[in-house]
């Protein structure tokens, strides 16, 4: 959408400046204005867009006037430029709008500098600007307007069809012979975390794309339900396929592959396998045409015996692990259930089972609990703002790096070079994120410019072959930049070559020059990132490892609070912190798992570790799912005994947290007896495999299970008898 917004400004600039007869230069300019007006917002209201893009058309004109009036004067211009860096940077302490505000004044002054601006066209400049962000506002605010309820609306949409596309690869998982076995789970795992991607894509707009506070908490329910029930499924299906025991779908441990050498459980009975396909494929039907899932009894009797897996007496006989599968297919129709009422509403009751109609009721019941629940002050983020003052003075100084060097390369086009640098610092916060993406903005641009000299020399003289193609690279910089940092580089060059050919200013030397220039920016953003306040990999790596440790602890201790009887919390939006730390753990940890970097040892370690928090998430996004339920479910009460499983990880966990923050405590580990070995100690029975409890037990053993398994790479002291060598992501 961002993409579509962005080409349709530009167009609207392109045809309204050709009518009014503007000259190339011009228009090129109105097109340049209008992409950053349009993508440089980012805020969520409209209004919030309304104001901001208000504001910076002041600061557009400012921009563009005072690099055309000290443009002659170079030492002062240059000492302007590098100031205008450091405040665009620092403005990004004040949220979406200081960004954007920051990235126009840059940009625009960019501009003048790209399309040679001069005094005496300087009132025409300022005009096309104006124009360019009309016609933004116009395509923004009429003809692809974005709100808050729609992209939510967009969203919910996509959510449903990833949804569908989980359950399709589990329909293949259950027919896939020995030899796809490794590719239809490869395909599980994909599906299974873009579905997670969709639900933190949605939590992150529910605040403004919902009516109220009750309606966001109860979306929020729905989809953590659906998520967390879909993935336990596929987990299930894995599990009787194979021999081999899955914890999480999400992410797996490097190099590890499904045993395919065990006994499927589910082959063993045509009748059962059957009947499984069957169902499957009545729940993909449910979730892939919600419009017409209420429509006939046909359709109610299908959702009728879905749910009634919920009931032992429903289950086929079939081995244990089978029978997981089937009563794991019960909560998977049940959490559809509960997501077409939070979207849809109240539906037709007239051909309700009774499992159905109990399903029911458990969601009038929860819905009371979330409409009465209280709204959790947010944190104070404040302390967020100091990186903003250190990546301000390192774009700075890599800023004068590359101007003093782009001199020596072109005294005409050395701002290739610092809009590189300030490129490379652009959502990065350690060297090795620089160094990264500077080698891809690199490679990017190498390719670009071998596409940009194919492609100059076949639009020749066209210039609205130029200009479509210009339009197609932007929408495709758009699309690409979530999925490949080089690839999006590659279509900013060719779109460069589009922009100098429109230009007449086109030849091989410039294409050659912006490679020299762009590898000049890399090279100094990397040396200020290294010299000025540097923030090491393995430093940023460890801190967003604490956090993420701190997290988990949050998520499982409140949960397990609320298990033991303890006061109703947000678990859910906990869960959702944890895995918007563990997101940008993952981020941080690129340069550690890149394939060009030499470290091979902590590479694996990095994936290892990653992998293992990503299970152990998984774990207790479940435990919370549940701990939501005990205040009103029937089927979940309070147990106070798992009191004492709880505090063990807890503890485990702030042992661990201390020796990444290098806080010396003494303390080691705990790896003594299992979370059911603890309760059976104190008498109690283990519960019936397939039931509440036991699902809580395995969630626990297993995040109890992964907090041990980080101690041992990062050299923490296990209390087993064993003395683990140090490692880490620090080694």
């Amino acid at each position: 959408m961002a993409g579509l917004r962005t080409v349709a400004a530009i167009a609207l600039t392109l045809a309204v400046l050709t009518v009014l007869g503007t000259d190339m230069t011009h228009t090129v300019a109105g097109a340049m204005t209008a992409m950053v007006a349009t993508f440089a917002i980012k805020e969520k209201q409209v209004r919030d867009q309304a104001v901001t893009l208000a504001l910076g058309l002041p600061v557009a004109l400012a921009a563009v006037a005072l690099s055309t009036l000290l443009n002659s004067r170079i030492v002062t211009g240059d000492a302007f430029f590098i100031l205008l860096i450091f405040a665009a940077v620092y403005c990004r302490r004040f949220g979406d709008r200081g960004t954007a505000l920051g990235l126009i004044g840059f940009q625009i002054y960019f501009v003048s500098l790209f399309v040679g601006a001069s005094v005496d066209g300087l009132p025409m400049l300022c005009l096309t600007l104006v124009l360019a962000f009309a016609c933004s506002a116009v395509v923004r605010f009429a003809v692809v307007p974005e709100t808050p309820q729609r992209i939510l609306r967009r969203l919910r949409d996509a959510f449903r069809a990833r949804l569908a596309q989980l359950v399709a690869s589990q329909l293949e998982l259950l027919d896939a012979g020995p030899e796809e076995l490794d590719g239809v789970v490869a395909d599980l795992r994909e599906r299974t975390a873009r579905l997670h991607e969709a639900a933190l894509m949605i939590q992150d707009r529910l605040e403004e794309g919902t009516r109220d506070t009750a309606s966001a908490a109860l979306l929020e329910r729905r989809i953590a339900d659906a998520e967390i029930a879909t993935e336990r499924l596929g987990v299930l299906l894995l599990n009787a396929r194979s021999a081999e025991r899955a914890n999480t779908l999400t992410l797996h441990l490097p190099d590890a592959t499904v045993a395919t050498s065990g006994p499927n459980l589910i082959a063993a009975d045509d009748k059962v396998t059957a009947t499984l396909r069957r169902d499957l494929h009545a729940l993909h039907h449910l979730v892939s045409h919600p419009t017409t899932a209420d429509r006939g009894t046909a359709v109610a009797h299908v959702r009728n015996r879905l749910l009634g897996y919920r009931d032992e007496e429903k289950l086929p006989r079939a081995s244990t692990a089978v029978q997981d599968v089937f009563r794991g297919l019960g909560e998977v129709a049940r959490a559809v259930l509960g997501l077409r009422l939070a979207l849809d509403g109240p539906q037709d009751e007239s051909n309700d089972s009774p499992a159905t109609t109990r399903s029911r009721e458990e969601f009038d019941a929860e819905d009371v609990a979330l409409a009465g629940a209280e709204e959790e002050p947010e944190e104070d983020r404040t302390g967020l703002q100091r990186p903003t003052t250190r990546a301000a003075c390192q774009v700075a100084v890599g800023s004068v790096l590359a101007m003093v060097g782009g001199e020596f390369l072109s005294s005409q086009r050395w701002y290739w070079a610092v809009l590189t640098c300030w490129v490379v610092f652009l959502n990065t916060a350690s060297t090795g994120e620089i160094l990264v993406k500077g080698y891809r903005r690199v490679v990017g641009t190498v390719l670009g410019v071998i596409a940009g000299v194919a492609l100059a020399g076949l639009v020749g003289g066209h210039t609205w072959i130029a200009f479509a193609l210009l339009l197609l690279f932007i929408f495709a910089m758009f699309f690409t930049a979530p999925l490949s940092y080089a690839l999006m580089s590659f279509f900013v060059t060719a779109m460069l070559g589009m922009l100098y050919t429109l230009l007449h200013t086109y030849s091989l030397d410039v294409l050659v020059l912006r490679i020299e220039e762009t590898a000049l920016g890399a090279v100094c953003g990397i040396i200020a990132a290294m010299v000025v306040l540097p923030v090491h990999t393995d430093s940023r790596t460890d801190e967003l490892l604490g956090t993420v440790l701190d997290r988990l602890g949050d998520v499982v201790s409140a949960a397990v609070e609320q298990l033991c009887g303890g006061p109703a919390s947000d678990l859910l939006g906990r869960a959702r912190d944890l895995d918007t730390a563990l997101d940008d753990l993952r981020a941080s940890t690129k340069p550690l798992t890149h394939p060009i970097t030499p470290l091979r040892g902590r590479r694996r370690t990095a994936r290892y570790l990653v992998a293992l928090l990503e299970t152990s998430a998984f774990h207790a996004r479940s435990l919370a799912a549940t701990a939501e339920l005990v205040p009103d479910s029937r089927n979940v009460a309070a147990d106070p005994r798992l009191g004492r499983a709880g505090q063990r990880i807890a503890r485990n966990i702030e042992v661990v947290a201390a020796h990444v923050r290098d806080e010396p405590t003494g303390a080691k580990v705990g790896a003594g007896a299992s979370i059911a070995a603890i309760l059976k100690e104190e008498g109690s029975r283990t519960p019936p495999t397939g039931s509440v409890a036991s699902r809580v037990l395995r969630h626990l053993q297993r995040v109890d299970e992964g907090v041990v398994g980080l101690a041992r790479p990062l050299g923490v002291p296990v209390d087993d008898g064993t003395e683990p060598q140090p490692a880490g992501l620090r080694e």
